[in-house]
């Protein structure tokens, strides 16, 4: 066993330039072709946009700002200057927030440079996914908790993060509503007379409806609070430039509950124009309130009609019951299952200790003083309490009566016929 930790590969993991763009894109792509249930679509669509905004967005990530971190990637490769090219990288990490106080970060993806000679790059205590972790670790010391979501079919990569130390904590399941199914769901009635569009001024609802919709422990390993549910105005600016160049769209809106003052159900659609990829849901049900589901859905398969016919994603989690049943009465597909996970992170703090201070000269105040003992008020709580024994005066040395003996015979004088 040490001599397979001592033949671990010695990297260096810096982080991302312009230059590492196309060995990274020529690896997702290889990866992406012999591992299909890997999911790498999305990665090779980001190099893309970073590929044309890296220069903004190196930039922006040397100060404090809503983008300074939209980009995190750190690269490993040799120390050595022996390998060029593409078989110089050794594999990547991409991380990012996933609050807005930074203290819980996300994994986004791990991906490694796995040849045929090395194939214990991946499980190794030391390889090149441990070192690519314990580095983030290390060098984001705002994080106290990091979560990931990974397929439960890549073996490999879970045993990585558990190795790491980190912990299953939910279930998820990808669900795909056909074309077909939304138009039946169209004809439905979907009447909400407290169905209201979103705004900065609801943020307080949605961020009580996130809470109680969740396990205290979840609640606890996402740290959201109110400004996550605020978009700033530049987001805001962004996020509609990025809609206009992908030709998408964003319906959202809430139930309010008047009585209680609280939002009981929240949607969000990212709906795409021109028919290219599937539309993407995002819901939130109260637990008291699951009959809003055929409603909400009907909801969103009538605001679906309105675009080119594709099919409706959504995820469920096991401890949303109610809503995995009714999407399997529904007759909706099961596309994958992966598993969210989070592990903890506590940075040791190096204690500066005073150097030549030893304990005699600390306790020099403590040094014993020769004094009279004085007797105290409460002697008679360490002994048995007698009136008629003799006491002796420790300041003088002679014997004296308690107070209660002599007045005592007083009051024998006194009744004395």
């Amino acid at each position: 066993m040490n001599s397979l930790l001592d033949d671990a590969p010695k990297l260096l993991i810096r982080p991302v330039q312009y230059r590492d763009l196309d060995p990274i894109e020529h690896l997702v792509v290889q990866i992406a072709q012999e591992q299909p249930e890997s999911n790498l679509v999305m990665p090779i669509q980001k190099l893309q946009q970073a590929r044309r905004w890296f220069g903004i967005l190196k930039f922006l990530s040397w100060f404090p700002n809503l983008f300074q971190h939209h980009f995190c990637v750190y690269i490993a490769e040799p120390k050595t200057l022996l390998n060029q090219g593409a078989e110089r990288l050794q594999g990547f990490i991409q991380i990012s927030p996933f609050n807005r106080g930074r203290s819980t970060w996300c994994v986004e993806r791990v991906v490694i440079n796995t040849q045929e000679s090395q194939p214990q790059l991946i499980t190794d205590p030391k390889g090149v996914g441990s070192q690519l972790l314990r580095h983030c670790f290390e060098t984001i010391w705002e994080a106290r908790t990091w979560v990931l979501e990974v397929n439960i079919n890549q073996k490999s990569i879970l045993a990585l993060y558990r190795q790491n130390g980190f912990q299953p904590l939910a279930k998820l399941t990808y669900w795909s509503l056909p074309p077909k199914l939304l138009q039946e769901l169209a004809l439905g009635d979907s009447d909400f007379p407290n169905l209201l569009p979103v705004s900065n001024a609801d943020a307080h609802l949605l961020y009580q409806l996130d809470c109680v919709s969740m396990p205290p422990l979840l609640r606890q390993v996402f740290d959201r609070h109110l400004p996550d549910f605020k978009t700033p105005f530049l987001a805001g600016l962004a996020s509609k430039l990025q809609q206009w160049y992908y030709k998408t769209d964003v319906a959202q809106g809430y139930v309010f509950e008047p009585q209680r003052k609280a939002a009981v159900g929240h949607f969000k659609l990212i709906l795409c124009d021109n028919g290219s990829n599937p539309h993407q849901a995002k819901l939130t049900v109260h637990p008291a309130y699951t009959w809003l589901y055929p409603k909400l859905f009907t909801k969103m398969a009538q605001i679906v009609q309105n675009f080119p016919s594709q099919s409706l994603e959504l995820v469920s989690t096991d401890y949303q019951h109610e809503r995995e049943e009714y999407l399997d009465k529904l007759g909706a597909q099961r596309n994958k299952h992966t598993l969210l996970m989070s592990r903890s992170v506590w940075h040791k703090l190096k204690e500066a200790k005073p150097e030549g201070l030893h304990l005699s000269e600390m306790l020099q105040g403590l040094q014993t003083v020769p004094r009279t003992p004085i007797p105290s008020r409460m002697s008679w709580l360490k002994t048995s309490f007698n009136p008629l024994e003799k006491k002796t005066n420790p300041c003088n040395g002679k014997q004296y009566k308690h107070k209660s003996q002599t007045l005592g015979k007083s009051s024998e004088f006194n009744n004395e016929p």
